[in-house]
Order: structure tokens, then sequence, then C-alpha cells
């Protein structure tokens, strides 16, 4: 359990607009940020005298921001001081360093500084300037590796030796993490969003997700930290699944997105007990694209799955060792051996890339017949060879002659590709078992195909609980809470 508050933003160009997502914020919100930069000049009256007959049993904190410092539209020096001057009294205001003397109606005062471009090199000397004043300091700064975020969160440790009050924000996706342990280490304030979609700051989380999700304000110094690694964490199912599982075993434990391009400088710098800059109580991590090879020669040691398939997707850190697992193939196996008796059963998998790897692992465990069809059959022969496998081109008439079609292929993801498939109908006729690894969506156009031939079909969720599930119980020694797992991902896809 920790002290800090959760400080809900609100920001509208209509003064109707801006008093509706004022009352929703109260409904969540320890505090509410007013946005007054965000409404149009001929609204800002209107916006102050409804403020005025409103009462919404919360502290509000009045921000007018000027361009230069994230403000969404152009304000003078002259028209900011005229507004603070201007203004009722307030609970707390935030005001930027060249107006932070100024005289004002508000019980607190918070000093800000942003720098949406990255992290400044004088940001010590920044900080000293903004706590010369009688006020919380806010300082905000861009994160576009989490290893950026490493001097800022020095700053609150720094901050709270000299008694000072530090928000410390880290924006963008590689900083996220720095919102959610924020109140944890001794922040005062952590920023969030009314509703996804509504972010007033690059990275902001939604107060439901912070509050719910992350359960932010019952953090402390000694939570366990697990964390998703990855290039871009930002699409990750991760955070939904294992946190939902933390708090369903009542377990003092959080999950956080980690972006990093640079895994040997997070590594070095955040994670091995010799060498790094801060302490954050990582216990374990999940690691994806492209950091599963990359992570091995950080490891002090491998499972045997993780040794021949060559890539690890789970990190458990002990008495400060890090342990790597692979539990792709785990996840994989898991709903397939329940929907089929795979001995000497015949599969045709679908690619030839890290996931690959893992299924046909798991599948030549089993005893299954496995062959490898992938556009570049050339490129696949190292890992047929590997496991003692044939890889062929892709059919281009029917997979009939197996009784079990694996997709591994991203072919059919949300996006750009969500209307394509590996196969149609009338390839797949005949075909026992479709099972496409691409959770997203829960149904693909080649679950649509495997259907219109008949064919029995598992999709990608079932894989990603599945590994999951294993992720869960080897990090804490317990029972994973399937169902809450599963209806967790289910909500957010």
């Amino acid at each position: 359990m920790n002290n800090g508050l959760v400080c809900v933003s609100v920001c509208a160009d209509t003064a109707n607009k801006f008093i509706t997502k004022i009352k929703q914020a109260a409904d969540i919100a320890d505090v509410i940020e007013l946005r007054f930069d965000c409404l149009s000049e001929t609204e800002l009256d209107t916006a102050l005298d409804q403020l005025a007959q409103l009462a919404v049993g919360k502290p509000l904190l009045a921000t007018f921001r000027s361009p230069e410092q994230g403000g969404n539209r152009q304000l003078t020096i002259q028209q900011r001081k005229e507004f603070w001057r201007d203004l009722p009294s307030f609970r707390a205001a935030d005001l930027e360093e060249d107006i932070a003397d100024m005289p004002i109606a508000a019980e607190d005062r918070i000093v800000s500084f942003h720098d949406f471009d990255g992290v400044p090199n004088d940001l010590k000397d920044i900080y000293e300037r903004l706590a010369a004043h009688d006020a919380t300091v806010k300082i905000a700064v861009q994160a576009n590796d989490i290893t950026d975020t490493i001097p800022l969160w020095k700053l609150l440790a720094h901050a709270g030796s000299d008694g000072k009050r530090l928000i410390p924000v880290a924006m963008g996706e590689a900083g996220k993490w720095t919102r959610i342990l924020g109140l944890a280490y001794g922040s005062p304030l952590t920023y969030a969003s009314l509703e996804s979609g509504s972010e007033t700051a690059p990275g902001q989380i939604s107060a439901r997700d912070l509050v719910g999700l992350y359960r932010s304000k019952i953090l402390d110094e000694t939570t366990a930290v697990y964390g998703i690694i990855g290039g871009n964490t930002s699409y990750s199912m991760s955070p939904y699944i294992h946190n939902a599982a933390f708090a369903a075993k009542d377990l003092n434990c959080v999950f956080v997105p980690l972006q990093t391009a640079d895994l040997g400088e997070f590594v070095r710098r955040m994670v091995k007990p010799d060498t790094r800059e801060i302490e954050l109580n990582f216990a374990g991590f999940s690691v994806t694209a492209p950091h599963k090879q990359a992570i091995i020669p950080h490891l002090d040691r491998i499972d045997e799955s993780a040794k021949t398939i060559a890539a690890v997707n789970t990190v458990k850190i002990a008495d400060g060792k890090l342990f790597g697992f692979n539990t792709d193939a785990e996840g994989f196996i898991r709903p397939l051996k329940g929907a089929y008796d795979l001995r000497d059963a015949h599969l045709a998998v679908i690619g030839a890339g890290g996931a690959a790897r893992a299924c046909i692992y798991s599948l030549k465990k089993e005893g299954a017949q496995v062959t490898i069809f992938a556009r570049d059959a050339e490129k696949a022969k190292g890992l047929a060879q590997e496991f003692d496998t044939r890889v062929e081109p892709l059919p281009k008439t029917s997979f009939s002659d197996f009784d079990i079609v694996v997709n591994t292929t991203p072919l059919g993801t949300k996006g750009v590709s969500e209307n394509e498939t590996v196969a149609t109908a009338d390839q797949l006729r005949g075909v026992k078992l479709v099972y496409d690894i691409v959770y997203n969506p829960p149904e693909t156009r080649l679950l649509r195909e495997a259907k219109t031939a008949g064919t029995r079909t598992i999709n990608g969720l079932e894989m990603l609980i599945g590994q999951a599930i294993r992720q869960f119980e080897i990090w804490t020694g317990n029972g994973a809470p399937i169902n809450e797992m599963r209806d967790a991902a289910l909500r957010r896809l």
C-alpha cells in the first residue's frame, strides 16, 4: 500500500464536454487535472462559470500549459499570467518554471517541466532549479527506450532523501512503467487518462487500467515486479493476463511493459545485481520479439527445452541469478493434446520461424510426423534437418494428406494481413483439425476457412493462455487461475 494519488487529466475544446468529462472523472480519480489550455479561447469563461456551480467532491488541479510545455493552444506569457491572476481559488495549481513564483489562489502548487523530444543532459540541474521553489516538482520527459528512464528514476530517490516531492513521468511506451510504479516508490501523484483514446500525453494509461489492472495504489517497494521485454510492448496481452492472475491469487506482484531496443543495456543497467543503477525488485520477465534468442547470453542457466528450441520466452530471477525457460512449446501443445491423439499423426506446420521451432519441438516429443511448409523452402532446410522433418514449398492444391494443419506465421493477424490466409477451405477439406497460433483476432480468416471446410479448429488464444499458465507457475510456484487469465484476455480482445 502507498499514499499516492491517481490524477485524471481532463481535456476538451468546449465547456460542455469539459464539464461532462469532469463528472465522469470524479467516479475514479483521486484528483482531477483541468487542462484549461485545451479549451478554445471563446469557451474558457463559459467553462469557468459552469465549474463554479459544480460540486464533484474531488480535489481539482488547475493547469494552463504553455505551448512550449505541451499546451494545446498558442498562449503568450502575458495571457497565462492574466489567467492565473483572475482564476478563482483551486485546491492545486500546476505552473511552468517561467511563472512559478506568481501569487495564486491555490493551497498546493506544482512546478513542472516537460521535454517531448527526449531526456535533457542537465536533468539534475533542472530538478534543482524547480526544487528551489516551495512546491511539488513534476518532470516529464520522453523515453524512447527503457534505459532513458534511469536518470529520471534516480531523481525520485534523490528527492526523497532531500525531503522533496517529485512526480517523475517518462512519456511514451518505454516509460509506462514509471506511471505504474511511481506511487510505490514515493511519487505523490501519477497521471492517468479518463479512458483509452483520451490521453493528454504519450504513454498515459487509462485510470481504470492504472487502478484496476495494475493496482498502482496498493503497490509498494516490496512488490515483486515482472514484465514483458520486447522491441514493441504496446500490443502485448501479457499485462492483462498476468495482472489478472496476480490479483486473483492476491499476490503482491505486478506485471509491466518493459520496452527496449538494446537488451544488453537494459540487463546491465537495470537488472544485473552488480551493475544495475536502480532497484526495482525485478522477479522475472516474459520475453518477446526480437529478444528471445538475444536474452540467452545474459542468463545464468536455461532449461533443456529452451536449449533445444534455442529461444527463451520466460526468465525467473532468484538470488540474483537469471534462469531461462521456454513455455511457448508447452503452451502450444497443451490444447492440442486435449483435442487429438498426436502419436503418429501427420501434421503440416506452416512457417519456419521461432514460433515454428517451439511447435515442432513439442510435436516431435509427442511422436507426431511433421512436414514443414514454407515460402522459402531452402531457408527452412536447417530447421528440418535439426528436427528430422521434411520441408516442402506451400502447396497450391490440398492439405488432405494431413490430419492437422498448424499456422505459425503472422498471416491473418489483426491489421494489414487480417484478411489473408495460408490456406483456403478447398485446401483444408479432409483435414481433421486446424490450429492457428494467431490470437488477434480470435477467429482468423484461416479458422473461418476451416469451418467452411467442416474442420475443427483451435485458435491462438489457447496457446497464449497455455504459455502464460506455465510462466505463472514458474514465477510463483502456485497453480495458475486459468479462468481469470482467459477471461482477462477475452475482455481485452
